[in-house]
């Protein structure tokens, strides 16, 4: 192992060496919220033929020794100080894998290399689903190459777990390559998992590259306003139609599709076969994609164990403060001075303000010109485990009302489009109320003490305490004007 270099956070380093690809990811920084700065991924199909012949295939396994000696360049020279292989299904599996891990340990001795169990390798993805969904509640099913992992989910909580021979690359090797055959094979191996019947009725989570596949031929096909899979959700009959469609559509069409991930087309028709069953037998409420899975587990569980507590979304406000904000004393304030705007707001919405409030000052630095729409674009795009499409929209939407931007404004029809009525109104108000209070505070929180917003049955009411009677100017009633006349109220300034 390298060690950390003073120059940078630390870093630290994983691949995923599964049955179908290789990747490595670099994180840097110890976050709720891993920060990826480095990801590559090479195809090597290690797990092609493994049924036939019960070992790796030969040429990934000539491939990969190259490909593993280049990872462990990379990550020598990033300075990672935590290097670890996590090798899955067709290792386990092959005859020859242990000789495998060998040669390949002989060719990065930096790093620890590790062959996950079944259990192990459904607990890592597991725990990287969960870092951004909290209270997940159904059923994980995490797709490789060789095997889908899947985990019951109660609520937050990991329950059972069951590895099955359902890899896109086994399921094609076992049907001979014939998606009918390929259907009776899916049902006989659910029939082994008796215990997924508890998961009825509630969400289907999935996880793995053939998945995300899948997530992205439908974003292409429908035009959503949005091409990032995490947290990307369809209704059952939506998911279920999807694999219909892919299941029928020839490799052309496919192939047409703006953005078709070619180089997993041909294991397209399996990872849908093995959905559209689970659909069946689950009929679940949802079915959500997730980006996070088996390396996020693995780094809140060997890099960020003692920020798992910590709930992801306000701790990604709080990062993105500490990065681009002017003040950190500044949004706890400002929590509260929204807060009476809000009345019996939910857990949900409440969790939302408080991430927006953090999130507030986040274009200081940009140019003056743009920065509603950058401001806007930084969050809709950012990483994060817990964002949801949905919830991207209402901050990224809140954080341009509070730059100044209005509704109609082209460059926010994606999250106009992404949000019900009650969520835009909210998101609205929440960035007017912002608007007023910089324009109050000037980004400092010691001048924003001796003001409070209080919403009244038939008027909304800027109570200006001592000296703060001086911030009776134009740009304030102008902001306070059109705050009330979202809320549907009369605008009133009370100075003592």
């Amino acid at each position: 192992m390298t060690k950390a270099r003073s120059a940078h956070p630390r870093r630290t380093a994983v691949v995923d060496l599964g049955s179908n690809s290789v990747r490595l990811v670099v994180f840097e920084g110890v976050s709720r919220n891993p920060t990826s700065i480095f990801n590559e991924k090479a195809v090597l199909r290690l797990g092609r033929g493994l049924e036939t012949t019960g070992q790796l295939n030969e040429d990934g396994v000539a491939q990969a020794v190259g490909v593993m000696a280049r990872f462990n360049t990379v990550v020598t020279g990033m300075g990672a100080d935590l290097f670890e292989v996590l090798a899955t299904a067709a290792v386990r599996d092959a005859s020859n894998g242990h000789a495998f891990v060998e040669t390949i340990r002989q060719a990065i001795p930096g790093a620890r290399i590790r062959i996950l169990s079944g259990t192990e390798e459904a607990d890592y993805s597991a725990t990287g689903l969960l870092g951004g969904l909290t209270e997940a509640d159904g059923a994980m099913a995490d797709i490789g190459g060789g095997s889908l992992e899947l985990v019951q989910l109660d609520t937050g909580r990991r329950l059972r777990s069951q590895t099955l021979r359902l890899g896109v690359i086994r399921l094609s090797d076992r049907a001979g390559g014939d998606a009918g055959r390929a259907r009776d094979l899916v049902e006989g191996d659910l029939d082994q998992v008796p215990w997924l019947a508890e998961c009825a009725g509630r969400d289907l989570y999935l996880v793995g590259g053939a998945f995300r596949a899948l997530a992205r031929l439908q974003i292409a096909r429908t035009d959503y306003p949005l091409t990032i899979v995490h947290h990307y959700a369809l209704g059952a009959e939506e998911a279920r139609e999807l694999t219909g469609w892919v299941i029928g559509a020839s490799r052309r069409t496919l192939e047409r599709l703006p953005g078709a991930p070619r180089r997993r087309l041909d294991d397209m028709p399996f990872a849908a076969t093995v959905l559209r069953r689970l659909i069946r037998r689950l009929q679940p409420r949802r079915v959500v994609f997730s980006v996070d899975g088996l390396r996020e587990g693995w780094y809140l569980r060997q890099v960020a164990p003692h920020l798992i507590g910590e709930d992801p979304l306000e701790a990604l406000g709080r990062e993105i403060s500490s990065k681009l904000g002017r003040s950190q004393a500044l949004p706890p304030a400002l929590i509260e001075w929204t807060a009476g705007l809000f009345a019996g707001e939910t857990h949900a919405e409440r969790r939302l303000r408080v991430t927006a409030c953090w999130l507030s000052d986040c274009g200081a630095h940009d140019h003056p010109e743009y920065r509603a729409e950058q401001s806007f674009m930084r969050i809709l795009l950012a990483p994060g485990m817990a964002l949801s499409h949905s919830t991207r929209a209402f901050l990224a939407l809140t954080q341009a009302m509070r730059y100044e931007a209005e509704l109609h404004e082209g460059f926010l029809q994606s999250a106009r489009q992404l949000l019900d009525p009650a969520s835009l109104g909210r998101a609205e108000i929440l960035g007017l109320a912002l608007r007023l209070a910089y324009v109050l505070c000037a980004g400092t929180p010691q001048l924003l003490e001796g003001t409070a917003l209080l919403r009244e049955p038939d008027r909304l009411v800027l109570r200006l305490s001592g000296q703060r009677g001086a911030f009776n100017v134009e740009s304030v009633s102008r902001r306070l004007d059109r705050l009330a006349e979202a809320l549907g109220l009369v605008s009133s300034i009370d100075g003592q």
